[in-house]
């Protein structure tokens, strides 16, 4: 039986706030930063989106469809393409007619919904999966949700929602000796079926494509794929998951990253055992070794591969509680222009920006971020979520 190799891209853009001060506060209720969004969006799409979509395109009919590829894109993302970079909506639209790009669910808003309520959780993801339908013509049977956060319970409650494959990290303080190159099960329900990220594999392009200090710069397709091959040499399935960014924002077209993903798959079916699937094909075809035990949420994230970054200090705690407490309130307003700013209010995003942490992680945290400290990420969250629920009936 061929080994498998599954790649999958997050696409994600928050709203992002303008400076709003405390004597804003009751006066003015709009909250957005449009040219940030408009500049960052329009880059993004013309630096990333449009030429990877045309490449990994180009890709498909090239190997007649045994290069697959699979996706998430937020509602934020969505929303902001079609406000900003409707040719790189239309893109994905094109990706998702060829029938090898599988498209994936996730929360609408990128949210931590899922850390304080089912409910809640449920809603996003009910969102979501209504906006791929609707844009892309597929209803998602995998799902991943915000920054790859799972635990135990958070897969329960996605396979409650008919979701048969669940996308996570393959954390080591999880794993312990086991390998993330295999296919697990949620511990409470078995029937939903876990993919873990190999995140060396996925860090190697991510982070370290373009570090010429890194010991093994330059990464050739040649050398990457022969390092899969290796790796699959005993197991079964790597998963290289990573934010789709990477090609051509993270690591500029100069670094030659668009002519490494151009290589790539040749590389890879050159070696005849070796086949590239969508994370629901892989979790169709491959056995499960055993259940994987995840009492505590664990993310993609830093060193720690936790949820610290968005939860992990008083600052982003107050403002998730407080967020989250008027969302009874924001719902029975009726007021569709509170529940769009209480949608946006919810982008994990704005929590990280207010990590206090410090890690060798740390430049992903500066990356798209517009504020100068936490604490300033901090007051501005808090004074436009002070109008929000000024605008709230009590």
């Amino acid at each position: 039986m061929k080994k498998s190799i599954c790649l999958y891209f997050q696409v994600h853009q928050p709203y992002r706030l303008r400076q709003y001060r405390f004597f804003d506060i009751g006066k003015n209720h709009y909250y957005y930063d449009d040219f940030a969004n408009k500049t960052i969006m329009s880059r993004v799409a013309s630096r990333c989106y449009i030429p990877a979509n045309r490449l990994i395109l180009d890709l498909i009919k090239e190997f007649d469809g045994a290069f697959k590829v699979a996706f998430s894109v937020s509602g934020m993302a969505l929303e902001q393409m079609e406000q900003y970079a409707p040719e790189a909506l239309e893109s994905f639209k094109e990706l998702a007619a060829t029938g090898h790009v599988e498209f994936l669910a996730e929360t609408y808003s990128h949210s931590l919904s899922s850390l304080i309520s089912p409910v809640k959780f449920k809603n996003q993801v009910k969102m979501h999966t209504k906006a791929v339908e609707q844009h892309f013509g597929q209803k998602p049977k995998a799902f991943r949700n915000t920054e790859l956060i799972y635990s135990d319970t958070i897969g329960e409650m996605a396979a409650e929602m008919g979701f048969t494959t669940m996308l996570t990290e393959g954390a080591r303080h999880i794993l312990g000796w086991k390998s993330p190159n295999y296919l697990y099960v949620n511990a409470l329900i078995p029937k939903l079926k876990l993919m873990l990220r190999n995140f060396r594999l996925s860090d190697d392009i991510a982070f370290r494509f373009s570090d010429k200090k890194w010991g093994d710069w330059p990464l050739t397709a040649e050398k990457y794929a022969g390092w899969i091959a290796g790796a699959l040499e005993k197991d079964e399935l790597v998963n290289i998951f990573m934010d789709y960014e990477s090609f051509g924002e993270h690591q500029p077209a100069s670094s030659g990253i668009f002519e490494f993903l151009r290589a790539m798959p040749g590389m890879i079916l050159n070696h005849t055992n070796l086949e590239i699937l969508t994370p629901s094909q892989a979790a169709a075809k491959h056995q499960p070794i055993a259940p994987l035990h995840v009492p505590y949420a664990i993310s993609w994230a830093d060193e720690e591969r936790d949820i610290s970054a968005w939860y992990g200090n008083e600052l982003q705690q107050e403002a998730f509680n407080d967020l989250y407490a008027l969302e009874e309130r924001v719902k029975l307003s009726n007021d569709p222009d509170l529940q769009r700013d209480f949608r946006r209010m919810q982008a994990s995003d704005h929590f990280y920006y207010m990590c206090t942490k410090l890690f060798s992680d740390g430049d992903v945290h500066k990356y798209f971020n517009p504020y100068d400290s936490p604490y300033e990420a901090f007051i501005n969250y808090m004074n436009v979520l002070s109008d929000i629920t000024l605008r709230t009936p009590k």
